[in-house]
């Protein structure tokens, strides 16, 4: 026979557990309504964890979001390598969900590894970044100061010539 406490303390619990689900989507969304860097976890073309903690301090972030196999990121990464004299001062971050092995096929495909400010890496299918600014289209690029602070934001390679001028505006 279930006791009466039994079902009371399952129902407690299962509501505890949606309180924090419920807050936790509340603390995510308002940190990107906020403006900040999200707290991205991605495995790199190495099979090596990369945190977005682990970025150097002090320096500003260029966040892309991207895919190996669209046209529209191989033009935008292309215009990065063109302009890369403006990308040295900055931490680059492009960030797929595509699988590691495609990452590196992408990474040597553009010589990326010789970029040592460059971070590539997938986030698998968690979708973080991408459920964070709710991305429906490619490329997405994010600048932030080097306090971590939103700049700016582009919802496509069409972007990249006011982007670029904000990284020159940059201190």
């Amino acid at each position: 026979m279930l006791h009466w406490s039994v079902i009371k303390t399952g129902r407690s619990a299962s509501r505890l557990a949606g309180i924090i689900f419920l807050f936790t989507i509340i603390a995510i969304t308002a940190d990107a309504q906020s403006g900040k860097l999200p707290p991205f976890r991605m495995i790199q073309a190495n099979g090596q964890l990369f945190k977005a903690q682990q970025l150097p301090m002090g320096k500003p972030i260029l966040l892309v979001y991207f895919s190996p196999g669209c046209d529209h990121c191989e033009k935008l990464l292309q215009q990065m390598r063109k302009h890369r004299q403006h990308l040295e001062k900055l931490s680059v971050v492009l960030i797929t969900y595509w699988p590691v092995k495609d990452v590196a096929a992408f990474v040597k495909q553009f010589s990326l590894q010789q970029y040592s400010n460059f971070y590539i890496g997938t986030e698998g299918n968690s979708f973080f970044v991408r459920s964070y600014y709710h991305l429906e289209k490619l490329p997405f690029m994010a600048l932030f100061t080097k306090n971590g602070a939103l700049v700016t934001q582009y919802h496509s390679e069409h972007g990249w010539n006011n982007l670029l001028q904000q990284i020159k505006n940059l201190k």
